[in-house]
């Protein structure tokens, strides 16, 4: 008798986690997705604007990070480094900061060595409408896309990404 207790207990708890869906991505968008197009402001006076969509025909590496988020700052700055080694120039790098504040901006890429000429800051954070249209939440990620913006990996490690471009 004091086991039917037990055993209805386990039947609820069974029934409850059964509504659960269990293979709802996580957040941001996935594989096979298209790569929303958006423009960001450089720093640079020649160009003061870039769009996604001028990439379109080459590999696109985005990395989305900041400085106060310790796993996606260490990510960002190794994909940097395996591009920047790497002998093949098909992958570009655009690496996306949500820091609030251009000086911690410019003192985190200086600091980490990100020298990619494609490297931008969006100091709207996460109320930015770049950090709404990717569906992105604290942690980050980083998508790799195809020559027609399709994303082909998400949150790539940089040993994935070396294996990737050999």
């Amino acid at each position: 008798m004091k086991y039917v207790k037990w055993v209805f207990v386990v039947l609820l708890i069974c029934s409850l986690t059964s509504f659960v869906e269990k293979d709802k991505p996580t957040g941001g968008l996935n594989v096979g997705d298209i790569a929303p197009d958006f423009s960001i402001q450089t720093m640079l006076a020649e160009q003061p604007e870039q769009d996604l969509s001028d990439m379109k025909g080459r590999y696109v590496l985005l990395s989305f990070w900041a400085s106060y988020d310790a796993q996606s700052r260490m990510q960002n700055a190794s994909l940097s480094n395996v591009l920047r080694s790497s002998e093949l120039n098909r992958v570009e790098m655009v690496s996306v900061s949500f820091d609030e504040y251009q000086s911690i901006f410019e003192e985190t890429i200086r600091k980490d060595q990100i020298v990619t000429p494609t490297c931008f800051v969006e100091t709207k954070g996460e109320s930015s409408d770049l950090f709404k249209k990717y569906r992105l939440s604290r942690g980050f990620t980083n998508y790799l896309l195809d020559d027609n913006g399709v994303i082909i990996a998400k949150n790539i490690s940089a040993s994935e990404l070396s294996a990737y471009l050999n």
